[in-house]
């Protein structure tokens, strides 16, 4: 049976993207034009980002909790959260939550491990590039965590901070993220 999918949003340009993923690739599960029940709820992103900058992680965690409490009424069976970033509240998430939730690192890691890759590049926010959301989950793994120097990831945060999240892909930005991988392959 299918679920009823609940997606507990931070960014537009990420959530829009979830939801989009979820009904193209269901197609070729479920058949032409099929997917599954999708419900969606976010605060603004300048809330989650007003407590990210002081690094209150319990409270990005009520932030997702309120989503996810919005999405249990509409009869979603389950949580995903799109948001690599703010899952650095998920342990907090986790201990007061009585929803079921699919992680984002441990799903990634699932592919990772699948595809037997050894070292792994994250790019992201500079909260999400040096704090615990992969790192952890890569060293129960005995993965190797990748970042950039520090000047790297502090333009791919004004990036992602200033463009990505507005939908905006420069031909200068999407160079230096590729020059960037391709120095790590």
């Amino acid at each position: 049976m299918v679920k009823h999918i609940g997606i507990v949003a931070c960014s537009a340009e990420g959530a829009a993207l979830c939801y989009q993923t979820i009904c193209k690739e269901s197609a070729d599960i479920m058949g032409k034009h099929n997917h599954p029940e999708i419900s969606m709820h976010t605060h603004p992103l300048s809330e989650y980002m007003d407590y990210i900058y002081k690094g209150d992680w319990y409270r990005v965690a009520e932030l997702m909790l309120s989503s996810a409490r919005k999405l249990e009424k509409t009869g979603a069976a389950f949580m995903i959260c799109p948001d690599n970033t703010i899952h650095q509240a998920m342990p907090i998430v986790l201990s007061e939550s009585s929803f079921p939730w699919l992680h984002i690192a441990e799903e990634v890691t699932k592919q990772i491990i699948i595809n037997r890759f050894r070292k792994v590049l994250v790019l992201g926010t500079k909260y999400l590039m040096t704090g615990p959301v992969y790192a952890d989950i890569f060293a129960i793994h005995g993965l190797e965590y990748l970042i950039p120097d520090e000047n790297s990831r502090n333009r791919i945060d004004r990036i992602i901070m200033d463009e990505l999240v507005y939908g905006l892909i420069r031909d200068d930005s999407k160079k230096f993220f590729l020059d960037i991988i391709n120095d790590f392959r």
